[in-house]
């Protein structure tokens, strides 16, 4: 028996050798780039981002109405409505699934691409730089770096445009909506962030079946060798109480046994941001979403209030006017910035935000409510580092199988957050164990911050103790093999 333990001992060491030694490097870049993905992210332009840098709409502008502008929609009926400006112009946005239509709110023409003189003055619009400036670098039509996102490359082909100090502007060909913008500071962010984190090589990129597949099983083999590696150093431990070795392999235990399930947890986490198992995955919770505002829009419901008169009782400098039906009643979202919003009815008068009796009426029509409750700050279940999840929500939980439970803006009447009885799984063992989004202790920073590098500075130590152990052995089994071939030669 005492046989069978020392040998299953060895092999566990041997496989945490070999296989260490091809990760060591991969779980540095891993833990590294962890701690400046804490404070820079991938470049993106959000919604902040959108409406903060547009121009306001001017109701004298606004011509034709969302009805008549909408017969120029190949598509027939849209699901979203949105009217913003383009290039100087009120224009009204036309969405079904990924099929976007524009067409002029002042004289209804319907534009189905933008023009390179035209992109070239929304870049220069939005960055705040003169035109004349810039130098066009090209009709992108394969993603590059910066618009190999999906929510960025279904929006391409894209023109591209820089600036001497180093900004970088996307628009998109078929939109004309700044779809990137990057700076120099956010690129050099990424590549010593993101990019090495979430393994976003373009090559491997434009096909996202294999990007995908390479990070799944990357991630599964790096938590088998964590595994591996955290039994290895407590066999060690637990047979004598004490650590067996000195130098670089004394230190290497010691950081395994401290660290070394916070990397394997770490790993499997990352694993899982992939969605590899369907066990986790909700598939019988209700759209909510879709029960709310319905598949196509009915824009003859707004004819009873222009969307002139919508901006004008708004009392906001409005950015974007976009069309709300909630549960067949008809409302326009007024948005100065992504937090200065109101709510025009097409009767009686403009409000910041819904009661909380006509989403809970709204959803009484689609499901049975087990539980409801108005929730004025983030929670295990809502909760987002930047604050930039919106407050007031309206929590709603269904009384069905799945337990599903919606968090609703009251600002909008849309779902924010979503749980099913399999997602709260899913919640703590990728964003809870990866992120260690505790409401409690983002609300304590920086003692989220403190605890967080802690813990990648000792994942980053062990892997460099990793890195020394490796190039020990290589240089040991090389400097023996020459030593071998040397005296095979001499021998001759």
């Amino acid at each position: 028996m005492a046989s069978t333990a020392v040998t299953i001992r060895k092999w566990i060491m041997l496989a945490h050798r070999w296989m260490g030694v091809g990760f060591c490097v991969l779980f540095f870049a891993w833990f590294t780039s962890g701690m400046v993905m804490m404070y820079w992210r991938f470049p993106t332009v959000d919604a902040e981002d959108r409406i903060a840098r547009a121009a306001a709409l001017d109701p004298a502008t606004i011509h034709v109405n969302a009805q008549r502008a909408a017969k120029s929609v190949p598509s027939g009926a849209p699901s979203r409505v949105r009217l913003n400006v383009l290039d100087g112009r009120p224009v009204y946005r036309f969405s079904s699934g990924r099929k976007s239509t524009l067409v002029f709110a002042d004289d209804g023409r319907r534009i189905d691409a933008i023009p390179q003189e035209m992109a070239l003055r929304i870049a220069s619009a939005w960055i705040g730089l003169p035109a004349n400036s810039a130098s066009f670098e090209g009709l992108i039509v394969y993603d590059d770096q910066w618009t190999v996102e999906p929510s960025i490359s279904s929006q391409g082909p894209f023109w591209k445009y820089s600036w001497p100090n180093f900004d970088e502007i996307y628009v998109s060909h078929a939109t004309g909506e700044v779809v990137q913008h990057t700076n120099r500071a956010s690129r050099i962010g990424a590549y010593f962030g993101a990019i090495p984190h979430w393994l976003y090589f373009t090559g491997l990129l434009r096909d996202r079946r294999i990007w995908s597949q390479a990070v799944i099983w990357i991630s599964g083999a790096g938590t088998v060798m964590s595994l591996l590696g955290l039994a290895a150093g407590v066999w060690l431990y637990s047979s004598s109480k004490r650590v067996p070795f000195k130098g670089q392999k004394h230190w290497h235990v010691i950081l395994g046994l401290v660290f070394g399930l916070v990397t394997c947890t770490w790993v499997f986490s990352g694993l899982l941001s992939m969605s590899p198992f369907d066990w986790l995955n909700d598939r019988d919770v209700p759209d909510l979403q879709r029960a709310f505002h319905g598949d196509r829009l009915d824009l003859g419901l707004f004819l009873a209030k222009k969307p002139s008169e919508a901006i004008v009782v708004s009392h906001l400098e409005a950015k974007e006017l976009e069309f709300v039906v909630l549960a067949g009643t008809p409302l326009y979202l007024a948005s100065e910035t992504v937090r200065k919003t109101r709510l025009i009815p097409m009767n009686g008068p403009a409000t910041n935000s819904l009661e909380t009796s006509q989403i809970m009426e709204a959803i009484k029509r689609a499901a049975a409510i087990a539980e409801s409750r108005l929730v004025t700050e983030y929670e295990n279940y809502y909760v987002d580092r930047q604050n930039k999840h919106p407050l007031p929500v309206l929590y709603v939980r269904l009384d069905d199988a799945q337990r599903s439970a919606f968090y609703i803006d009251l600002k909008s009447g849309k779902v924010v957050e979503s749980y099913g009885s399999r997602s709260r799984l899913e919640r703590w063992l990728y964003h809870g164990l990866h992120s260690i989004d505790l409401p409690w202790l983002y609300a304590r920073r920086p003692g989220w911050d403190i605890l967080v590098l802690f813990l990648l500075l000792g994942g980053a130590s062990l892997s460099v103790t990793s890195l020394i152990i490796a190039w020990k052995l290589i240089r040991r089994k090389f400097s023996s093999k020459c030593r071998r071939v040397s005296e095979e030669a001499l021998a001759q």
